[in-house]
């Protein structure tokens, strides 16, 4: 069997990619501004179901870009997720990403209160007194918590990205952010991941990069 292979450089293959991406979403509308987090989304994962279901507060990539400028922290609910972040481009704007999942007092609290670490976790960034962008993709009770500790006005994050896979409460969870009075990146329905929470957060990055040069 004879299978033709495009002749693409290693240093060309995200470049390529891109442009794939673009010829096949064709005419998509796209939410002007939006489009390099869309893409990138598609790009991570090759599904484009990204480019219907990824949900935008207004003005909220705005916000985020200025956030991360003024030195915003990025607290996610999985160490994939914090491994999966730009570190380095981060640390240019005196920022740096968080996870308390593994913390031994985060464990010591959700066993005590009968909760999840995510919600515990949650719970411990909501004392940070640092500006704070959430990058959630795993874990549907960390939204349900920010939602409750935002609902208290123990909370006023710059951004939430909220994109947990899965099927139990991972749609309403989703739902109850878009209805905060809160910035958000909302992969409506049942996809996303950590991998896409990572990715959303390093699209900024390279949307201000881009803007830059």
């Amino acid at each position: 069997m004879k299978i033709e292979l495009e002749n693409v450089k290693p240093a060309e293959i995200e470049k390529r990619s891109f442009e794939i991406i673009t010829e096949e979403l064709g005419d998509t509308h796209l939410i002007p501004g939006t489009e390099p987090i869309v893409k990138r989304c598609i790009h991570t994962s090759a599904d484009f179901d990204y480019a219907k279901n990824l949900m935008f507060s207004e003005g909220a990539v705005e916000k985020a870009l200025d956030a991360i400028r003024n030195g915003a922290v990025i607290v996610t609910d999985t160490q994939m997720g914090k491994a999966g972040i730009n570190k380095r481009k981060l640390a240019e704007y005196g920022s740096e990403v968080l996870c308390f999942m593994s913390d031994e007092d985060v464990a010591e609290t959700a066993k005590k209160n009968g909760t999840t670490r995510a919600v515990a976790s949650m719970e411990k960034a909501a004392t940070l007194d640092k500006k704070i962008i959430f990058a959630i993709g795993n874990a549907p009770t960390a939204l349900v918590r920010l939602y409750e500790l935002i609902e208290d006005g123990k909370l006023d994050p710059e951004l939430i990205i909220g994109v947990p896979v899965g099927f139990v409460n991972v749609v309403q969870s989703k739902e109850l952010i878009m209805h905060a009075d809160v910035p958000y990146i909302v992969a409506k329905g049942r996809k996303g991941g950590s991998n896409i929470a990572a990715c959303i957060v390093n699209a900024l990055l390279y949307m201000i990069d881009n803007r830059r040069d």
